[in-house]
């Protein structure tokens, strides 16, 4: 969220993505309904410190504090929320008024506040929990939007790697040493954390394929995600092939430390001062690069995920199921969590950012890594990462993205004059037509531009 993305909200009025709470001391008792029906629907934005038109009102700077703590409590009490959840606050101050604001990403399963079920439309927030035919609309909805919560009613504790929760449980303190999931047993965890569930629907009960990824016996996940593979490569000297290579099938927790430490091994380490500490940038990027290659791909996909590392750059694939097209840039990016029972798991150990965040990281670190580079984000069926490792790849980058002294000119002349023709623009620079047209088919890869020759005009950007 920006400053600018939260004027363009309270600009208008409230809506199904968007609603506004005047508190100006504490967190309203109805706002973790309103977090139930944002994600039960569609997501979006909770404003604190706006009244119902909009108009910041702002919150007492005193109660900040208390107000950010209470609302993490309340999330992660399964008692009030079920599956707890984690969600963060972003301060602002718009017109002198302090604001807090909150996006609630819609999730994989149905979540409950106070054992009730919300829904969300254009006039608030809903109570549907005595309306079987909405409710059980509801969990058709999300049986086919996500498949992380697939019921597998035959996968018994002895088919999950219990011995991981000891490590689990240390991430977790580490990171917030109050966690209700720190005084719940295995099993309450699991149902906590959304990994243990009942379908409303059929009505099985059981673990769940998020619990099998997280927790699984690399025989109960080839059986349930027989797909599931991602596939390490180095590949520096032997371009041909490789020179070494990881082929990790194992549960989603110890393949995180197996391809962080590969990424470790094969490239080279910067530390830099932030916040006072000696900090390692490169592990920083390493985090979100491989959290989002486990976490938000589609594990319906046989396709392998790809995490490759070049002289000069590291690259990653996978299958998913977009929402747009295109590359995402820091401004323009609208968080939606892939698979969010996994997400908020890798969220609460620590192994990853709120939803959002480690785009945010990305473009923060990568110039500092690579003496000026940027994070390349591609969303497709296929998403893709690459990041510049040196000053090398960085300016390959320039070059390949960045318009020259001569097509910057081009793209001045057509935007002085639409309708310009191509000799007129090979005249100007006493260069002959086919010259022009090379440069303009350069620049087709590095910006919008195109020629419409029923008009005889130019669009770009």
């Amino acid at each position: 969220m920006t400053k600018e993305k939260l004027e363009e909200l309270l600009s208008n009025h409230e809506k199904i993505t968007v609603e506004y709470k005047e508190s100006k001391s504490a967190i309203p008792a109805n706002a973790y309904e309103s977090i139930s029906a944002f994600s039960n629907r569609y997501g979006g934005y909770i404003i604190f410190g706006a009244d119902d038109k909009g108009i910041p009102v702002g919150i007492n700077p005193n109660c900040l504090a208390d107000m950010k703590k209470n609302f993490t409590n309340q999330l992660n009490n399964p008692d009030k929320m079920s599956p707890t959840l984690y969600l963060s606050l972003e301060e602002f101050e718009i017109n002198g008024k302090i604001l807090l604001s909150c996006f609630v990403p819609c999730s994989s399963t149905v979540v409950k506040c106070n054992g009730r079920i919300y829904d969300r439309n254009e006039d608030g927030d809903m109570d549907i929990t005595d309306s079987p035919i909405q409710v059980e609309n509801m969990y058709a909805r999300k049986i086919g939007a996500f498949n992380e919560h697939k019921i597998f009613p035959y996968v018994e504790d002895s088919d999950l790697r219990f011995d991981l929760l000891p490590q689990v449980r240390r991430l977790i303190e580490n990171k917030n040493s109050e966690h209700e999931w720190l005084k719940m047993s295995d099993k309450d965890l699991f149902i906590s954390a959304g990994l243990y569930e009942k379908d409303f629907v059929t009505g099985e009960k059981g673990y769940n394929l998020a619990a099998v990824m997280l927790f699984g016996k690399d025989t109960t996940i080839r059986s349930c995600c027989p797909g599931y593979i991602t596939d390490a490569i180095y590949r520096v000297d032997n371009t041909d092939r490789y020179d070494d290579r990881l082929r990790i099938q194992t549960n989603l927790i110890e393949s995180y430390d197996q391809l962080m430490k590969f990424i470790q091994v094969h490239t080279s380490d910067k530390f830099f001062l932030i916040n006072n500490n000696n900090t390692s940038i490169r592990d920083i990027i390493a985090r979100e690069v491989v959290a989002n290659i486990l976490v938000h791909r589609d594990f319906s996909s046989a396709f392998p995920a790809k995490l490759i590392i070049e002289k000069d750059w590291l690259k990653t694939e996978n299958w998913c199921r977009p929402r747009r097209h295109g590359n995402i840039l820091q401004d323009e990016f609208s968080p939606y969590p892939k698979n969010p029972l996994i997400a908020n798991f890798f969220t609460v150990m620590g192994r990853s950012e709120t939803i959002g965040s480690g785009v945010k990281n990305l473009y923060q670190y990568t110039p500092l890594y690579s003496d000026g580079g940027k994070p390349v984000l591609f969303e497709d069926d296929i998403f893709k990462i690459q990041i510049p490792l040196n000053k090398e790849a960085a300016e390959e980058q320039k070059a390949a993205t960045e318009l020259s002294e001569r097509e910057q000119k081009i793209r001045e002349m057509i935007l002085q004059n639409r309708r310009i023709s191509v000799d007129q623009i090979a005249e100007e620079f006493a260069v002959d037509r086919r010259t022009i047209l090379r440069d303009v088919s350069k620049m087709k890869s590095k910006i919008k531009i195109a020629f419409d020759k029923k008009t005889s005009m130019w669009t770009i950007e």
